[in-house]
């Protein structure tokens, strides 16, 4: 695996060995980043279902101003820690080995807000609509947030909620991204379609 952009370009870190984590193809961490190229930069994001990190990895060798990763398993946790440390990005991370929803909750708790989320949870988990209904009720996104979500090609993502305005998805064989941007309030959201 590698970084696609920025200070770290072109340098590599290692993904975690076995079937557990599934990491996110160059090619879709390519065509994530490019849907929010211009967004990156002085970014607080949040990296929630992190596996090797590497779409946390991608956003602060980009220019974002901090990153938090989050991996349910230890083992990807420490190897977050080491991959920071190998590409010299450690300085504005945070890597934790929580529950999703008791990430977010820390979060919360420490009145954290983010201008962009990563998600990449296991595709069958039911997780998406839970994860973006917390998100939102936390309180920890800032108007405007933009979330990518990755998925199944064959499992498109319909989020019920009205603060989330979503993109059409964007497919790359069995993968499929989808853009939301979060609001608040009772402003009419706005997405440029990509």
């Amino acid at each position: 695996m590698r970084i696609i952009a920025g200070k770290a370009k072109g340098r590599t870190f290692t993904a975690p060995e076995g079937r557990s984590t599934r990491p996110t193809l160059d090619r879709v961490r390519e065509a994530m980043f490019g849907m929010i190229q211009f967004d990156v930069e002085g970014a607080a994001v949040l990296d929630l279902f992190a596996g090797s990190g590497g779409l946390g990895l991608e956003a602060l060798s980009r220019g974002a101003d901090m990153a938090v990763f989050n991996d349910s398993d230890r083992n990807a946790a420490r190897l977050i820690e080491k991959n920071l440390a190998s590409l010299g990005l450690g300085e504005n991370a945070e890597v934790y080995c929580l529950d999703c929803f008791q990430l977010i909750a820390a979060c919360a708790g420490r009145e954290l807000k983010f201008s962009i989320v990563l998600l990449d949870p296991p595709y069958a988990s039911g997780l998406y609509e839970l994860v973006f209904a917390s998100l939102a009720s936390a309180g920890v996104l800032e108007d405007g947030c933009i979330i990518l979500a990755e998925h199944s090609a064959k499992m498109p993502l319909s989020i019920d909620l009205p603060c989330f305005l979503a993109g059409k998805p964007h497919r790359y064989g069995d993968v499929a991204v989808t853009k939301f941007i979060y609001r608040t309030g009772s402003a009419e959201p706005s997405l440029e379609e990509q």
